[in-house]
């Protein structure tokens, strides 16, 4: 077929590719004697379309997509297919965007420990910095969490094994140089290794080669039809039940996390409800200075999505009915109550039905001016500057 491009299997299924451009040609002037040339002009017209669409198409695919589909899927080809939730940031594509610059000016600043500021010396690498892209997948193994992330960036390799030689152990496993070093304050280790020279390998679990050659979500048609939803946002993060049932679960430390991902807000049933999800995606894309941000929520019954839904939307209604009130105005002040009011006013809820999965989507956006209103938090311990 004319202009059909192969795309390589192991990237998964190709983006919808919208063409943004409208083709016409106008040929007016009798074109020459010449043998070469159909003799219909409609047939002249039709192979010359085909042939712009099909240049148009290639030039779509190697300026759009050629260089940033490979490094993001890349690093997601690398995660375990049994990982409970996997976190993405394309800190590169980021820094770029207007919002990134008030999300930093937001964020507190705590003062850099002793130990950080020798690691970066020893090193050579800052996260801030040197980062580009990193995948993170979690898991619950036993009482212990395990991570295993995958990052590319700009790395000094004989500084880094310098360091790893110094503080712990440089190992050869099945080809690879393995690289470790203790964690402070822990008896267990970090281990990393350079899969290119441009990106690292990096875990806590002490079973290394076998998350290397272990199965990968990117070969599971449910984690990877996932990634393909959120393929434009520089960040995000896809949750499996396993994961949500910790996160909401009735106890308590699970509690404590839950509100303090949700600013404070304790609710048994929402807690019940986001429970008992099978997937719960969460995206952010920058949009001029602005975040938009998506949560899609995958459930097996209808009725649980419903309910989720219903109880979101009753949520806003209040948030709206609360900010009206006199006593919240004087508290809160008239640019504090305007950034919330314009964050419950983007607000969208809806329901998206899939054939095996009733599905509920949250859309908001996060404004400058909200971060201004947000309150700054900081650990225990960490002086603002």
């Amino acid at each position: 077929m004319v202009g059909q491009v192969a795309w390589p299997a192991a990237w998964g299924s190709p983006p919808e590719l919208h063409l943004l451009y409208n083709v016409t040609m106008n040929v007016t002037a009798t074109p020459p004697a010449n043998p070469l040339l159909p003799g219909n002009k409609r047939q002249f017209i039709a192979l010359a379309t085909a042939a712009g669409l099909a240049i148009l198409l290639l030039l779509a695919y190697f300026v759009w997509f050629h260089a940033a589909i490979p490094g993001r899927n890349a690093l997601l080809s690398w995660m375990p297919e049994d990982a409970e939730a996997v976190l993405f940031i394309d800190v590169a594509q980021l820094r770029r965007a207007p919002f990134f610059a008030d999300l930093l000016a937001w964020a507190p600043k705590p003062d850099t420990d002793q130990e950080y500021r020798q690691f970066v010396r020893d090193t050579g690498f800052d996260y801030e910095k040197d980062l580009d892209r990193l995948a993170v997948a979690f898991e619950q193994q036993g009482a212990r969490k395990i991570f295993f992330a995958v990052g590319d960036g700009h790395f000094d390799g004989r500084k880094i094994k310098a360091y790893a030689e110094k503080t712990g152990a440089v190992e050869k496993s099945g080809g690879m140089e393995i690289l470790s070093t203790p964690i402070a304050g822990s008896s267990a280790h970090l281990f990393f290794t350079f899969l290119t020279k441009g990106r690292l390998a990096i875990t806590n679990s002490n079973d290394f080669a076998s998350w290397l050659h272990s199965a990968k979500a990117t070969d599971d048609g449910e984690w990877r039809g996932r990634f393909a939803r959120v393929a434009g946002s520089p960040v995000f993060a896809v949750m499996r039940n396993e994961a949500l049932r910790d996160a909401f679960s009735a106890d308590p430390a699970s509690q404590a996390l839950a509100r303090k991902a949700t600013g404070g807000l304790s609710s048994p049933q929402l807690s019940t409800l986001l429970a008992q999800l099978q997937w719960l995606t969460v995206a952010g894309k920058p949009e001029n200075n602005k975040l938009r941000v998506a949560l899609d929520g995958e459930s097996l019954e209808d009725k649980n999505a419903q309910q989720l839904a219903d109880l979101l939307n009753g949520v806003v209604l209040l948030a709206r009915a609360g900010l009206s009130n006199a006593r919240t105005q004087q508290q809160l002040g008239a640019a504090t109550r305007q950034s919330y009011l314009a964050l419950l006013k983007s607000v969208e809820v809806s329901r998206i039905d899939r054939p095996d999965l009733k599905s509920l989507r949250l859309m908001f956006e996060v404004t400058p001016d909200l971060l201004k209103s947000a309150p700054k938090y900081a650990p225990a311990g960490a002086p603002l500057k």
